[in-house]
């Protein structure tokens, strides 16, 4: 029996709604190969990742079951990655370019339940030109999700809530919640670089970095400050006097304003 790995994910609740769920693909994976007589040897997932986010270095962020799949693929002696379709696996050529690079390294190809004719390694030109429209047709279908809810977002922004995003230094938002909340400890160290500036203008934006660090002040991530985090706070000044900015959008914000001056 040829062996083969399965990859399985949703990014979102809606899309658990709409049959993509993880069970639903579990199943779907384990009878195609019963059906194909492949032996299983295992199933990777990832719960709640968007399949086109990578970091800055080209490799994919947050999605630890595909890291673990790719990295697997080098011992397990596995022939194909089992999937759903192909965007179980990405959603953006970026991705699907860093993927197929490590599955060709170790000569593993892809087989799609829902694109039968699917191979990395395909050179039949009808071939190559079904499977292309279907991943185009997939491209389009989720920039028109993300357009529609960049419509929402703005709509929000241009009424000052929060439109979504990672939330400003000094401010927190829990997963779903549609409104941000003052976080005091990191509100203590706007205030107090905002202070920093007013006393000491000409300093550098290093220096005042330095005189934060010497102070115990520390960023999210709890490390050191740097100048090109201190600048991003200084930047976001009309913010935290309780302005919101969301791309060419400003209104008065429904925050609560950290600085009062």
């Amino acid at each position: 029996m040829e062996k083969v790995v399965g990859y399985i994910r949703v990014s979102t609740k809606g899309q658990a709604r709409d049959g993509y769920s993880l069970a639903y693909q579990m199943e779907e994976i384990e009878r195609y190969c019963s059906d194909h007589n492949l032996e299983l040897l295992q199933i990777y997932k990832d719960v709640g990742i968007s399949g086109a986010k990578v970091d800055e270095e080209g490799l994919t962020v947050e999605r630890e079951g595909l890291q673990e799949m790719l990295s697997d693929l080098e011992w397990l002696g596995a022939s194909y990655v089992v999937v759903l379709n192909t965007s179980r696996l990405w959603r953006a050529d970026l991705v699907k370019v860093l993927i197929q690079r490590q599955l060709k390294r170790h000569n593993v190809d892809i087989k799609s339940i829902e694109q039968t004719n699917y191979s990395i390694f395909t050179v039949d030109p009808n071939d190559f030109l079904i499977n292309g429209m279907m991943e185009l047709l997939d491209q389009y279908q989720r920039l028109e999700i993300a357009l529609k809810l960049s419509r929402g977002r703005r709509k929000k922004a241009q009424q000052g809530g929060y439109a979504g995003g990672r939330a400003t230094f000094g401010y927190s938002a829990k997963k779903g919640q549609k409104s941000l909340e003052v976080n005091h400890q990191h509100a203590q160290v706007v205030k107090r670089l905002f202070q920093l500036r007013k006393e000491n203008s000409d300093w550098s934006l290093s220096q005042l970095a330095l005189q934060l660090n010497e102070e115990g002040f520390q960023t999210t991530q709890s490390k050191a400050f740097t100048k090109v985090q201190v600048k991003r706070i200084l930047d976001r000044e009309s913010f935290y006097k309780g302005s919101y900015r969301y791309g060419q959008i400003e209104s008065e914000g429904r925050h609560y304003p950290i600085l009062d001056y």
